[in-house]
């Protein structure tokens, strides 16, 4: 389905800022109807596809092998409305979501260090990767429900 970088950061940049939009109209509906029921709903679905947003670019970065400067800025980009969108298009402008998912070794002297090693072998066993990613973001999801919103429930 992603079979490359590139797509996979697109699906969940854009993702991400559908889900700021859901939020913000549960705020204004809470706002202006009373409905709270809408920010639980647009809440819930951002603070999930913010997390996966987050896997994505620590994964991404990894198998691009960004400097941490790109990498804080794809990170920090989810906290800002709509900010992945332009962020998304900056990273693939530069450059820096060309090209595939490593797979096989090559002569780069970092493909021999312990953690790309790791990530060619996740990457080659890519259902068991989307597992663990997908069960590592649902229970860090659940851990934030049980520790309650931002802000508290006043």
């Amino acid at each position: 389905m992603f079979r490359t970088p590139k797509s996979l950061f697109r699906t969940l940049a854009v993702a991400e800022a559908i889900s700021w939009t859901l939020l913000i109209g549960g705020i204004i509906l809470r706002a202006t109807q009373g409905w709270a029921i809408a920010v639980t709903i647009g809440g819930g679905i951002h603070g999930f596809v913010f997390l996966a947003y987050a896997a994505t670019a620590i994964l991404v970065a990894k198998n691009q092998r960004w400097s941490a400067g790109p990498t804080a800025v794809a990170l920090v980009s989810a906290v800002v409305p709509y900010a992945t969108i332009p962020v998304e298009m900056w990273l693939a402008r530069t450059g820096r979501l060309d090209g595939a998912w490593r797979l096989e070794p090559t002569t780069d002297p970092r493909d021999a260090t312990w953690h790309d090693r790791l990530l060619r072998w996740a990457l080659n066993h890519a259902w068991l990767l989307g597992t663990v990613l997908a069960v590592g973001v649902v229970g860090l999801y659940v851990a934030l429900l049980v520790i309650g919103p931002p802000g508290g429930r006043g």
